[in-house]
């Protein structure tokens, strides 16, 4: 029997989980057992009757960090059973930016298990001893790894075997192929004076799967440079489709 892809997340506020997770598309999969969500209490494993978890820092400087003693009982605790496939991931700014093919990679793992960082960081050590992977959201500071944390399990949990009901719709959205995903229009087809784009309407599915793939490569080229180049630079090494 396979077993259901599993997150655990590391915090000082387990009461944000699930959170959003335990609503829609997450929380009905994390109800049917498709996937399973552990939030540990990282102060549980602080070394005194005070629960202190962090300390200033070495060398001066503003706020606290957090200590590794504490955060490498808390890892060591929640080890999985020798020869998991899993991931280690600390969330903080300076991390990688997290991608869609990431996110692809993750969710083939059997187990991801997240710190969330809070405070000016975490101790420098504590990252080199247990390998841990630093993932960034962007290029923005929050006040912790929460909210990062649901993020990165929602990505992953969308993907899972029957998470998502129509399989193929995960084929056209936004970052897969390097593409941001297409306009979408609904009912009314008139609002407000705009109406929903003729082609649209016309039944003819090749003429629209080309109109939308003009339209993806177009506001690509316009909002994500980035992308757009990567796509070029695909195709001409002849690796890029669609």
């Amino acid at each position: 029997m396979t077993m259901a892809w599993h997150a655990v997340v590391l915090t000082l506020h387990p009461e944000a989980f699930p959170g959003p997770l335990g609503v829609s598309l997450p929380g009905k999969a994390l109800a049917a057992g498709l996937w399973t969500l552990d939030s540990v209490d990282i102060r549980a494993f602080a070394r005194d009757k005070h629960g202190t978890v962090d300390d200033s820092p070495f060398g001066g400087g503003p706020g606290m960090v957090m200590r590794p003693d504490v955060l490498a009982a808390a890892l060591d605790a929640t080890c999985p059973p020798p020869g998991t496939d899993e991931a280690r991931i600390l969330l903080t700014p300076r991390g990688r930016p997290l991608t869609q093919r990431r996110v692809r990679e993750l969710a083939r793992l059997a187990q991801v298990r997240i710190v969330c960082g809070r405070y000016e960081g975490i101790d420098e050590r504590i990252v080199e001893a247990r390998a841990l992977e630093e993932i960034a959201m962007g290029d923005f500071v929050m006040s912790g790894g929460e909210p990062a944390a649901i993020a990165l399990i929602d990505g992953c949990v969308r993907l899972l075997p029957g998470v998502v009901g129509a399989a193929a719709s995960l084929a056209e959205e936004s970052f897969e192929q390097d593409l941001l995903e297409y306009p979408q229009y609904t009912r009314p087809q008139v609002f407000e004076g705009r109406a929903v784009p003729e082609v649209l309407l016309s039944g003819h599915h090749e003429r629209i799967r080309a109109w939308r793939l003009a339209e993806a490569r177009r506001v690509t080229r316009e909002r994500r440079p980035d992308l757009a180049a990567r796509r070029r630079d695909g195709a001409e090494n002849g690796s890029t489709k669609g």
